[in-house]
């Protein structure tokens, strides 16, 4: 396969995801929404109260955005597109119209993660568009985020909801079920990693915890969603790549030996 048809297929997995409007509607409620009643509510609170609550933009409000948009909603939308482009061929019954036009199927499942990143960053972008725009028109009197803190923000937040996209498209890959595969992330990612992270019986063995080596690299403090452990940085890049690259080989795997 050369580059001409790898950039071809590339464009027709983004086209797949992106004219599928209930999972980029969604995707964008979950990124957005939040962010808007998060500003609308503080807004309001120092409106009524300007002694009591401080401005709903500013420095602080941009902290608890990016928390918002890089820790919560963001990966959940970013599980929600990568499960759709992992399992969208199985479950809709076309994975053996691919296989059979001679396509390699390890590149049939390579060209559906850089199409969910595509969507997942657009989306994330849209996301800290707003984040940006309630930073600086709500921010009053108050101080604001430097530059550099801004670009760290945007690094972050591409990270984050990028490793998480392409877990989330090996997994669904692997399952065959987005369902299945959307529910279980979801899981790990709200309920079971953050409890295991409290754990503090666990020792060192929660450094290879997901979400410990992603809060290693965010630019704010995460309140409640701070690292438990303290990792080097060598050890959280080992982390973020093994399990890329783990869920990337389970689901090319496979993907290489399901059934037509």
């Amino acid at each position: 396969m050369n580059a001409t048809i790898a950039a071809q297929m590339m464009g027709a997995d983004f086209l797949k995801l992106r004219k599928k409007r209930g999972t980029v509607v969604w995707a964008l409620v979950l990124a957005v929404l939040p962010l808007l009643v998060f500003f609308i509510v503080r807004a309001a609170q120092h409106s009524s109260n300007p002694l009591q609550h401080g401005p709903a933009g500013g420095l602080s409000g941009y902290i608890d955005g990016l928390r918002i948009v890089a820790l919560f909603f963001g990966p959940l939308a970013a599980i929600m597109i990568g499960t759709d482009a992992g399992a969208a061929d199985a479950t809709s019954g076309v994975f053996r119209d691919l296989v059979v036009t001679g396509r390699s199927r390890l590149a049939l499942f390579a060209t559906r993660v850089p199409a969910a990143l595509g969507l997942t960053w657009l989306v994330m972008a849209a996301a800290y568009l707003v984040l940006l725009v309630g930073t600086y028109v709500f921010a009053s009197s108050g101080p604001t985020p430097s530059t550099s803190l801004l670009l760290n923000g945007v690094a972050f937040t591409a990270m984050t909801t990028g490793v998480i996209c392409v877990v989330a498209v090996g997994f669904a890959s692997a399952t065959g079920s987005r369902a299945a595969a959307l529910t279980a992330l979801i899981g790990w990612h709200l309920v079971a990693s953050p409890i295991i992270a409290s754990i503090s019986s666990l020792g060192s063995s929660r450094e290879l915890l997901l979400s410990e080596a992603m809060a290693h690299y965010s630019p704010v403090h995460l309140g409640d969603r701070s690292a438990s452990v303290t990792l080097s940085g060598g050890a959280a890049v080992a982390v973020l790549l093994g399990w890329s690259v783990l869920f990337l080989a389970i689901g090319a795997w496979r993907t290489r030996e399901m059934d037509a």
